[in-house]
């Protein structure tokens, strides 16, 4: 029953159970208490004038000057728990930077008074920086304790280290004396599952042992890992992105960034990873650094009592969370600033790139592979590229856009089956499913059997005199007339033209299973298996063209830069840009992608290449659909985010989306003076709505102020425990001066504190385009309508996510524009000069079916005075 009634409320999430509240501060709309009639006073008529559509429009913010440095006019002692939120409800940016700013001036006028003052504000002034340090630590250590355990597990698969049980596959081998060059993975020490079973390293018997060794480990990890997230911590489950970016702009999601989320978050990675899912672990990285980041963040009063501020830390936290998922420190900082966050300013950047920058020293000092690099698959290339390799380097941008479009189309659609059907009740199920299928069939293939980030290390590396994969099994050529490099080109060999027909398979594999895995519940990232399914295609892309070149030099294409014998293509620079053109297409990234792929090869001549190909494939991908990934799950979930790269270029007014519609029930309002305790707690109890406009009076309908629902609880029920005399018949002022009540009254209660005195409005002919804007920028939550500063409704976020949505699908409002029934509205005068009569309330005529007016006749019904 509830999460049907968070459907009906436009915030059902079928995907979470640990539902708690089933009210939304976006309905902020009910029939029941005092009704608007709008009936005129002697000096206000709604109908006065002819305003031109688009042409005049007014906001303002607050009646007084006051008014806004003091947004709640602060009680002598603050009512506790007034300011805060419930859980799925969105911050009030205006009033949390309000506080902040209040905050801030008390400490500053207290510190010259002692030195306890001034050393409580020096420790304000440099809580920003300690929080993300302690947030950069937290995550470069979570990070390094993820990457050994993983590596640890996934070899567990395969085998056993004898010597030493902690070590994985490559670790027990290094101390080995009697490990070869040519089987350096083969030791000893090293006992494979066949060999101590039934005590064979060769044969069928060998080979059947260790496949079903590999499926037993990879169901086991599989089924731990969604048994603890169904049990403890719903929330971990999926890669954390998409929640996190709709929490950083103002949304509450109890529990989310907590600290069973955390710690289950981290070991149900771990595992994930091994059981050898087609997911990967940085974009879980994010998640758990912005945990360290809220959790840290109740340590210091200054982000403990605001939400805005707490956002601030974690936006450096996902940088953090990037720069020790790729080791990109710069990367990361560019990501939080284009991908995540809604709210950067320039203090945030500063303290972002040192949250990445100690994340990714914590990490160094950690060294989880072994090869001093924050990454596994770090790169670094010698051979320069060349102007014809635009051309293969934009058909890989051209992929990866298609392969974006086609996965998002796909996975969407796979995952609102299962928030549809049954098959969606059983999640653990579905993992099993998943991860039996995945292990069944990528064992017998090589490459993807491998772990997907050793896959795409394998797919970089160029191929030297110490490579002995079959991707480097080429023919040594000892005609070659001129050598320029140690290794030049040469044809492939028979290795090559096996592992071609073999990454064509895993890159089938990975396409189909990616789909099917992205989305269940367990932690599944999406960054490492669209770069391996790029990664594969480039590298085909990259040994076709090294071919071409070799046997077909004297081209004119080649024959200026290619000789016989030079080393002229890289076969891993072309996985490389197609690793990043993927990874664009399926999340729209381009600057912060680009620098992420730049600081894992270390050299600054490919950023032409990087930037072709992601270029090209957010063009392509665009073309299908500007949404990325993260933003189609938002909208799949309902969540309540306004995308600030999303234009709006519609010609509606804020009368168009405003809420009352004309067949609606009127605004619910409540007045300066007028209602007793008895009156405001019904209305609280008969609604779920979070907000209610206060007016001066029913007869003059003038704005005075907005209050909240949460608040109003808390206030009413602080004043009956600490006040006396306060009865359900008291009245209730939110007026400066109390007015004058006969003896027998009880005693008033004034609740002037915690109103609203400048709530943000807009008249009803203002451009749903301002509208939107003020939305983003601002972070409202809800704006009222006025006329002549009276009150006609209110705008939620709610409603313009609506409005949006119906405007993409080419879907009519649910109620005519205003400015299509123009003609309707008389003006102050008639024809004869003489006024013309007023009316008790706004009502539109209903619309003539019969004949709906052109375009061309709105155009110049608008332009004609009447």
């Amino acid at each position: 029953m509830e999460s049907e009634q968070l459907f009906h409320r436009g915030y059902y999430r079928n995907s979470y159970n640990s539902i708690t509240s089933a009210s939304s501060d976006e309905e902020l709309l009910d029939g029941v208490g005092v009704i608007m009639d709008f009936q005129t006073s002697e000096d206000d008529n709604l109908l006065d004038g002819d305003t031109a559509v688009g042409t005049h429009y007014t906001m303002t913010n607050g009646g007084s000057i006051n008014s806004s440095t003091h947004l709640l006019d602060l009680l002598d002692e603050p009512i506790p728990g007034v300011g805060t939120y419930d859980d799925f409800h969105t911050i009030d940016w205006v009033r949390e930077k309000c506080k902040d700013r209040e905050r801030h001036r008390r400490i500053n006028s207290k510190k010259k008074e002692s030195a306890w003052e001034m050393t409580k504000s020096l420790y304000d002034a440099w809580s920003g920086w300690l929080v993300v340090t302690l947030t950069g630590l937290a995550s470069g250590a979570l990070a390094g304790l993820i990457d050994i355990a993983a590596d640890w597990m996934t070899d567990l698969k395969e085998g056993i280290c004898l010597s030493a049980l902690w070590y994985n596959h490559e670790q027990c081998c290094w101390g080995s004396n009697e490990t070869t060059f040519e089987e350096r993975d083969k030791c000893p020490q090293w006992k494979t599952w066949a060999e101590l079973i039934i005590g064979q390293a060769e044969g069928p018997g060998s080979y059947i042992m260790n496949y079903i060794m590999y499926i037993f480990w990879a169901l086991s990890f599989a089924f731990l890992a969604v048994s603890l997230v169904k049990v403890f911590a719903p929330y971990a489950c999926g890669s954390g992105i998409p929640e996190i970016k709709t929490i950083l702009s103002g949304f509450i999601i109890r529990g989310y960034l907590g600290k069973w989320t955390l710690m289950i978050k981290t070991i149900t990675l771990v595992l994930a990873v091994a059981s050898g899912l087609s997911l990967g672990k940085e974009g879980p990285l994010v998640h758990v650094a912005c945990c360290c980041g809220n959790i840290f963040s109740y340590l210091f009063p200054k982000y403990s009592t605001n939400e805005a501020k707490k956002r601030e830390v974690l936006s450096a936290a996902s940088a953090a969370g990037v720069s020790v998922a790729f080791g990109a420190p710069i990367g990361g900082v560019l990501f939080s600033l284009e991908e995540v966050s809604y709210y950067f300013p320039l203090k945030t950047l500063w303290r972002s790139f040192f949250a990445a920058l100690v994340a990714a020293f914590v990490l160094r000092s950690i060294n989880p592979f072994g090869n001093s690099r924050l990454v596994l698959f770090y790169v670094e290339y010698h051979t320069p590229w060349y102007l014809f390799e635009l051309f293969p380097f934009i058909l890989l941008g051209v992929f990866g856009g298609l392969w974006g479009a086609f996965f998002i189309r796909a996975n969407i659609a796979w995952c609102r089956r299962r928030k549809s059907t049954k098959f969606g009740k059983y999640p653990v199920l579905e993992v099993i499913v998943v991860a039996a299928i995945t292990a069944v069939i990528a064992f017998p293939n090589p490459y993807t059997r491998l772990n997907t980030s050793e896959l795409i290390k394998e797919l970089f590396t160029d191929c030297g005199p110490l490579e002995s994969s079959s991707l480097c099994d080429y023919r040594n050529d000892m005609n070659a007339s001129k050598i320029v490099d140690d290794i030049p080109d040469r044809p492939a060999g028979l290795g090559v033209y096996s592992a071609i027909w073999q990454l064509c398979l895993a890159l089938i594999f990975k396409i189909i299973m990616t789909v099917f895995t992205f989305g269940i519940k367990v932690p599944s990232g999406l960054f490492i298996p669209s770069m391996a399914i790029g990664a594969i295609a480039g590298r085909i892309v990259g040994i076709a063209v090294e071919q071409l070149a070799y046997f077909h030099h004297d081209w004119f294409i080649f024959k200026e830069w290619c000789e016989v014998g030079a080393d002229c293509i890289t076969p891993g620079l072309y996985a490389m840009v197609g690793a990043a053109a993927c990874l664009g297409g399926v999340t729209r990234m381009t600057v912060s992608l680009v620098v992420i792929v730049f600081e894992l090869t270390g050299g600054l001549e490919y950023i032409v290449p990087l930037m072709a190909a992601v270029m090209t494939s957010k063009w392509v991908g665009d073309a299908f659909g500007r949404e990325g990934i993260y933003e189609a799950h938002i909208r799949l979930n309902g969540y309540p985010f306004l995308d600030a790269k999303e234009e709006f270029t519609h010609t509606t007014l804020a009368a168009d989306v405003m809420r009352p519609r004309r067949n609606d029930p009127p605004l619910a309002v409540l007045t300066q003076d007028n209602m007793t305790v008895d009156d405001i707690e019904n209305m609280i109890n008969e609604t779920s709505y979070n907000g209610f406009p206060v007016i001066m009076s029913k007869e003059s309908q003038r704005l005075v102020g907005f209050a909240l629902r949460r608040d109003l609880t808390i206030a009413i029920e602080s004043a009956r425990k600490k006040q006396e005399g306060i009865v359900g018949s008291s009245r209730v002022c939110f007026a400066q001066h109390t007015p004058s009540l006969p003896a027998e009254s009880p005693r008033p209660l004034k609740l002037r504190s915690i109103l609203d005195m400048s709530p943000f409005t807009v008249t009803d002919h203002t451009p749903m385009e301002i509208v939107v804007d003020i939305f983003r920028k601002l972070g409202l939550r809800q704006c009222l309508v006025t006329h002549n500063g009276i009150v006609l409704g209110i705008i939620t976020k709610k409603n313009i996510l609506e409005h949006l949505e119906q405007l993409k699908q080419h879907v009519e409002p649910l109620a005519p524009p205003w400015h299509y029934n123009k003609k309707r509205y008389p003006p102050s005068y008639g024809p004869d000069g003489k006024p013309r009569p007023r009316f008790n309330n706004v009502q539109l005529n209903p619309i003539d079916e019969e004949r709906e007016e052109t375009e061309e006749e709105v155009h110049l019904l608008n332009s004609t005075t009447l």
